[in-house]
């Protein structure tokens, strides 16, 4: 069990202290509680479900969470992270209705604003926090199956989630805020806010710096600063611009690889704090298990409407990333034939690409490798040597990818007699250049620590892997009375390229096509407030890029991967009570996999080659999400969703080729739980808020043959809250909060990848005070 700080008893002294000191002299307040402190998840009445959070939801979070962290309580949605303040990019997971995002699987879209994020994997892509500071967001909307068609993504099989920044105050503002809490995290924020000048235009800029370490042992240096900016410009054409650059350094967390790891110690991944001096330990040292990403967005908006009649809408954007991923291998890898002399690789050499003389290794030899060197410098055998120094390798992979895209979007609005009629249509493009390679540094001097030198002595791969994304849809939605229609067609045309850029291996390309990709739906409103809806469509994921790191013969005939997804549900609204179920069923097809050649599976599906991607199998997902809000009385609001998701294997068709994925049909999809519900409450009583939310996630298998179970978890946060002027008129524009996460520090095991697990967040407290002036 994990020793509680006295600084973690100082925080709930002097929090509770001033809840107590609020609470008489505001007594007579409580009847007057604002109606905007209510939780109030809200949607759009469209033909498909989705969900949007309210200010107060928001507010619940602790400023230190990341972006993502914000939608784990909303229905059909899972959320893990490496620790509370969303420091790890590597453990990050999140999936909506059996779709997942992970290290190895990037199912679910993810936009800013409306616009692309450029894909979420860890090897060149960028999640929400990437874009967007937690305080600097005005609501998260998710679409938990079929997203508006006009939506940007080359990744939403199953869902979208579009998080939306804040417009600028109509008033002058500046707001600081500062936080603290355990394990080292701290935070400061500012902004400022214009307020309208000359009546029509308005801004704001912010900057943002947190930090902590690890939840484990306390040698991480996790660190992340963000600058910001939006303007609008209120005119006949309305312009909006926005600017967001964010730097971060993170030390990963390690996977949990077997169940016996975790029942051994279920509060270590392994990693270690302290530098021993021997490789083979010191591969796992925290600090050399790094993620570096810089990011620079930036769009500008035009929109205008003509006659009342046409809507038109169009944007142009551009995002940098720049980033690279550590860890040092405990060896060197011999690249240079320096036969028994001194070493090259630790004395100044350096080499591109692979080696001639490799070709002549006999099969099956693997890289060539040393791990240890006498005084001299020449490579000697650590068993037997009577004296050595142990040798080291840092490996820098690093990614860099720009993107130039823009939007069109055209909107008809006729009323023909009883009939309203809007026909829109749109289109997309992006121009993306995407760059890997990989370097390998020499640790100077194992005695000492993780220092290398500055050249690389090999450089083991460079490519780039230009790409293009269109997309146009159109769409017809017809209103007669209560009754909405609406029927949809889109199509995506994505061209990949990869250019080795040491021409090593013949360059390659591939179209990534969909078939022209229907939608529609029907919505009744009998009764005013109640909505009844159903809808279909159909998702597309384009091809990574990641594809093209293999043979032409590989990538032959490869289709990309299609979903279908199906719901029909009910919704209610009144100013007291809000109410939707949802049934939702979903096929996911086209499964792009791998099979090795050695595989027995390999004479059936397989040309010459080490492998070949395939299409095969895939996952249905059936289920269903209830959704409430309810305000009883006065300053109390209570918010609950039940998900049940039943999402399962389909198998590829053939046994050998199942047993070879480790698949067996008709299994339970790993990491996704069959069921899931949250409840929470606010009570907000004159100056003081109170927020208590639970959430219970069902067993989930670690593993796809589902031999490996992560045992239920139910999760407690708290957050209260205290204006300043509770304690005295001087802090009347203050406000201090008190954020817990796992309050009842319960152990459980978090993000499912790849058939091995994360370990879950403990217990973290985080004290935050906020002025506006």
């Amino acid at each position: 069990m994990r020793t509680t700080s006295i600084r973690n008893f100082c925080i709930l002294g002097v929090s509770f202290a001033a809840i107590a000191a609020a609470t008489p002299a505001f007594a007579d307040e409580a009847d007057a509680a604002d109606e905007a402190d209510a939780i109030v998840v809200t949607g759009q009445r469209t033909t498909y479900n989705n969900a949007a959070l309210d200010e107060n939801l928001l507010d619940d979070k602790s400023p230190v969470a990341s972006a993502i962290d914000l939608i784990g309580t909303l229905p059909g949605v899972q959320v893990n992270e490496g620790d509370a303040f969303g420091f790890d990019d590597w453990s990050t997971t999140y999936s909506i209705r059996g779709y997942q995002t992970n290290l190895d699987t990037q199912q679910v879209g993810l936009t800013i604003d409306g616009l692309p994020n450029g894909g979420s994997g860890y090897g060149g892509g960028s999640k929400a926090g990437r874009f967007v500071d937690t305080m600097n967001i005005g609501t998260v909307e998710v679409f938990q199956g079929t997203a508006d068609i006009a939506s940007r993504s080359n990744e939403a099989l199953g869902g979208t989630i579009n998080f939306v920044t804040s417009d600028p105050k109509d008033e002058f503002n500046v707001r600081l805020s500062g936080s603290v809490g355990d394990f080292d995290a701290s935070r400061y924020y500012g902004r400022v806010d214009t307020g309208l000048i000359g009546g029509v235009a308005k801004a704001w800029i912010s900057y943002s710096h947190q930090q902590a370490t690890d939840w484990m042992e306390g040698s991480a240096n996790n660190r992340r600063d963000n600058f910001a900016g939006k303007f609008i410009v209120d005119t006949p054409v309305k312009l909006t611009g926005y600017v967001s650059y964010d730097e971060a350094f993170e030390s990963n967390y390690d996977q949990m690889y077997s169940e016996a790891q975790f029942a051994a110690n279920p509060n270590s991944d392994g990693l270690v704090g302290v530098w021993t001096g021997v490789p083979a330990a010191d591969q796992q040292y925290r600090q050399v298990w790094n993620t570096k990403r810089k990011n620079f967005f930036a769009y500008l908006k035009g929109e205008t409407t003509i006659a009342d009649a046409v809507d038109l809408k169009a944007s142009v954007y551009y995002h940098d990333m720049a980033g690279r991923g550590d860890w040092a291998p405990p060896y060197i890898v011999d690249v240079i034939q320096d036969g028994t002399g001194p070493q090259s690789e630790i004395s100044g050499g350096s080499v591109k690409g692979t080696p001639a003389w490799w070709a002549g290794l006999p099969a099956g030899s693997g890289t060539p490798v040393y791990y240890a060197t006498n005084a001299s410098g020449a490579a000697v055998d650590p068993t037997t040597a009577a004296s050595f120094l142990w040798q080291q390798s840092y490996r820098h992979t690093h990614y860099r990818k720009d993107r130039l895209g823009g939007t069109a979007d055209a909107a008809w609005n006729a009323q023909f007699g009883m009939v309203e009629n809007t026909l829109r249509g749109g289109l997309w493009y992006e121009d993306t250049n995407r760059r890997e390679w990989r370097d390998w540094h020499h640790v100077t001097d194992t005695r000492v620590g993780p220092a290398y030198d500055a050249a690389p002595y090999w450089t083991q791969y460079d490519r780039k892997y230009p790409q293009t994304t269109f997309k146009w849809y159109v769409e017809e939605q017809v209103q007669v009375g209560p009754v909405t229609a609406n029927v949809g067609a889109k199509q995506f045309i994505n061209h990949i390229d990869r250019e080795d850029l040491f021409g090593e291996t013949p360059n390659l390309k591939t179209k990534s096509k969909s078939k022209v990709l229907w939608s529609g739906g029907v919505k009744v409103e009998p009764v005013d407030g109640l909505d009844v809806f159903g809808g279909y469509s159909e998702n597309f994921k384009a091809l990574s890029d990641t594809l093209l790191e293999y043979s032409a013969n590989a990538i032959e005939n490869i289709e990309p991967e299609t979903a279908e997804n199906w719901e029909a549900g009910v919704r209610y609204a009144s100013p007291i009570f809000n109410a939707s179920a949802t049934w939702f069923k979903s096929k996911f097809s086209n499964q792009v996999i791998f099979v090795p050649s050695s595989t027995s599976a390999g004479p059936d599906y397989l040309s010459e080659g080490d492998g070949r991607f395939f299409n095969a199998g895939g996952i249905d997902s059936e289920g269903f999400e209830l959704l409430a809000n309810v305000r009883p009385v006065a300053g109390v609001s209570l918010y609950g969703a039940y998900t049940h998701i039943d999402a399962t294997y389909r198998g590829t068709g053939s046994t050998e080729l199942d047993a070879e994925q480790g698949v067996t049909a008709g299994n339970r999809v790993a990491g996704i739980p069959k069921d899931m519900w949250v409840l929470s409450g606010t009570y907000t009583y004159g100056p003081v808020k109170l927020g208590l939310t639970g959430k219970y996630t069902g067993n989930r298998f670690v593993n796809a043959d589902n031999s490996w179970t992560a045992k239920n978890n139910f999760l407690t946060d708290l957050s209260v809250a205290v204006k300043g002027q509770a304690l005295s008129d001087r802090f009347k524009a203050l406000e201090f909060s008190l954020n817990i996460t796992n309050l009842t520090d319960e152990s459980y095991l978090g993000g499912i990848s790849g058939n091995y697990a994360w370990i879950g967040t403990p217990r973290t407290m985080i004290f935050s005070a906020t002025a506006d002036f």
